[in-house]
């Protein structure tokens, strides 16, 4: 049978876990005091560690400290006093749950039914490891450069325990899948796992969608509706585009958090929460709370473990092989053979992609649909950014600048900002390879023609390169 160890200085609390804990089938051993509770560590290592915080002689943490093999102990932190610190020394230990007093009994329940061995989890951890070195996979995530082996190693630490996590990023990064590899490496992971975009719910229609609400609490509302916290029940609710959340609901967000309790609305009768929370946002939530449009509290509350996923273009080599991942499922999907050419996945580097993954996912499809047998890419979906003398991106130009000059400026800036990559920048511009050639050649002989006239005849003439071109004459001013 399992074996649990409670330890706690309020005798009633003890008594009544302990008649919980053995009708889960654990035998239970009991200490008021972290002196005693080492005793019992040294007859026995306790699959379960239940601990108050706060002790007599010390802190209920310091016990993790004395287990002979802290990877065989599932360790829940008590509370009567919840916090953004005690959560977070929670997590540091590695507890798997933290609960606040008063206890609530169907919560414990489910915390005990739902142990499977550290062991399990930490052998599953590693069987992805050994997969994201074979495939360059982990879990619903793939790539194997340094910023995503960092972000692995994070998701496989804050899997296990119960701690809150706050995902940011751009968008396209890939934040829903980093919240499910989360889930799915949890002890929550045979559990339900939905996912709510805070944005895209109407205001009106977000709490009866998060808490539930009864029949008739509103007009339309014909039957007792079962909201996220109920569905999700053991598992864990995906609040994504958090910051977005109407502020109002923030505040009863806050209040499950703190209490573990939500009401539906038309009620006000309190149901236990049993669910796990990771949210996300794509905008910085620090200049939200700024701006007055994201609670200061709550966004303390959810950001116990956070998260930053990075932006594809900071991921190297990873753009190749997301791609021919795409391509594969396609392959699979159509029952098809194409393949990338050289040129295609040389082309992929040439691409910022603001998107991201999502982005790269889009382009990737369309270029399939796009070729018979061999994939050649297919056109972007944005354009460089043009950098102007001040770097904004823009070029600004007086009302009534000449047609042919405006079109050298964004041509030679566009070139510019593609690194000199003639090819690329011919493909933003929508024009040929060749065509801009002619206009780079164009361009320098006007340079030479002005130089001529300023000038008069020059006795000798150096050569300069102009957008990658070697030509006589002064060098063109670059915009």
């Amino acid at each position: 049978m399992p074996h649990a160890l409670i330890v706690d200085d309020e005798a009633d609390v003890v008594g009544w876990m302990s008649e919980v804990v053995q009708a889960e089938g654990y035998t239970v051993a009991t200490a008021d005091s972290l002196r005693n509770a080492r005793a019992h560590l040294v007859r026995q290592t306790p699959d379960v560690l239940l601990t108050d915080l706060q002790l007599p002689d010390g802190r209920g943490t310091d016990l993790v400290h004395d287990l002979e093999s802290p990877t065989q102990t599932e360790v829940v932190v008590i509370t009567g006093h919840a916090s953004v610190d005690s959560a977070i020394e929670a997590v540091r230990i590695g507890a798997s749950d933290y609960l606040i007093k008063p206890v609530d009994v169907e919560r414990l329940r489910a915390i005990l039914r739902r142990q499977p061995q550290t062991t399990e989890l930490k052998s599953e951890i590693g069987e992805l490891r050994e997969e994201l070195r074979r495939v360059g996979r982990f879990g619903h995530m793939f790539g194997d450069s340094a910023p995503m082996q960092s972000l692995y190693d994070k998701l496989g630490r804050v899997a296990p325990t119960a701690a809150t996590v706050l995902l940011t990023g751009d968008s396209g990064t890939g934040k829903e899948l980093a919240a499910r590899t989360i889930h799915d490496l949890s002890r929550r992971k045979k559990f339900p796992f939905l996912a709510i975009n805070c944005g895209a719910i109407s205001p009106n229609l977000i709490e009866s969608e998060l808490f539930g609400h009864e029949k008739g609490s509103f007009t339309g509302a014909d039957r007792q509706h079962r909201g996220f916290f109920e569905q999700a029940k053991g598992g864990t609710i995906f609040l994504d585009e958090v910051t977005e959340m109407p502020l109002d609901l923030q505040v009863k967000l806050l209040r499950v958090l703190e209490t573990g309790t939500f009401v539906r609305v038309g009620t006000t009768e309190p149901i236990p929460s049993d669910v796990r929370i990771i949210a996300a946002t794509n905008r910085s939530p620090e200049r939200a709370v700024t701006e007055g449009k994201f609670r200061e509290d709550l966004y303390h509350r959810l950001n116990v473990f956070p998260i930053t996923l990075p932006p594809l273009r900071e991921r190297g080599t990873d753009i190749e092989m997301l791609a021919q991942q795409f391509l594969r499922e396609l392959n699979r999907t159509e029952g098809t053979h194409k393949t990338f050419s050289t040129d295609a996945l040389a082309r992929l580097y040439e691409m910022t992609w603001p998107g991201n993954v999502r982005e790269l996912k889009n382009y990737v499809q369309r270029a399939y649909i796009l070729a018979d047998n061999v994939v050649e890419g297919g056109e972007p979906t944005q354009s460089a950014p043009i950098a102007a003398e001040d770097q904004s991106g823009l070029i600004v130009v007086r009302v009534g600048t000449p047609l042919e000059e405006v079109e050298r400026r964004v041509t030679m800036a566009t070139l510019e900002q593609c690194g000199g990559v003639k090819r690329t920048a011919a493909r933003i511009l929508g024009i040929s390879l060749k065509t801009l050639y002619n206009r780079l050649e164009a361009y320098a002989e006007k340079d030479r023609q002005r130089e001529a006239e300023a000038t008069g005849p020059m006795p000798l003439v150096e050569e300069h390169e102009i957008a990658g071109k070697t030509v006589p004459g002064r060098p063109t001013r670059r915009h």
